[in-house]
């Protein structure tokens, strides 16, 4: 932990909700004061986080697989294939930025190699702060398309036992 002088001028706290990362960003014109090491901790849990939901999506694949009868016969088909389709392009979207985070990795040199860049070095700190905003924003818009779509899942369910029960009596 820094000093206590130092932690007023932090950008970025995370914190762990539910085994889900989020991002506060706190006094944006602190953001170069932000270290290397810590921009590249930053980097290195979006990247865990995001092949996190590289996984999660397969796992839905095999849920639309498995209830894809049931999603096309339910009378809200369409808000179904809406939030389906948002779900792979979501998928996509998160291909998207493990790559971007993976070259932003990659360019962290610039920071490192003690030689004084300043342009390269604000625009590298500025980039970092724009995936701050970007990884933000798609981690919540992510959060919000998993409970529809469990959401769906748990209706389609309730509706099969619903029937199962009326089949027997």
């Amino acid at each position: 932990m820094k000093a206590d002088g130092d932690f007023k001028n932090r950008l970025l706290l995370f914190h762990f909700k539910n085994n889900i990362m989020e991002t506060i960003q706190t006094q944006s014109r602190y953001i170069e004061w932000l270290s290397p090491e810590e921009m590249h901790k930053a980097s290195k849990e979006w990247l865990s986080e995001l092949k996190f939901i590289r996984d999660e999506h397969l796992f839905f694949e095999d849920l639309v697989t498995t209830f894809t009868s049931q999603l096309i016969a339910s009378r809200k088909f369409q808000d179904n294939k809406e939030i389906i389709d948002a779900i792979n392009k979501s998928q996509k979207r998160n291909n998207v930025l493990i790559e971007s985070i993976k070259v932003h990795e990659n360019d962290l040199e610039v920071m490192l190699d003690g030689i004084d860049q300043i342009e390269e070095e604000r625009a590298y700190v500025k980039e970092h702060s724009g995936l701050i905003k970007v990884i933000s924003d798609y981690l919540k818009n992510y959060k919000s398309l998993k409970t529809q779509l469990f959401n769906i899942i748990k209706n389609i369910k309730k509706e099969d036992k619903q029937r199962y029960l009326m089949d027997r009596k």
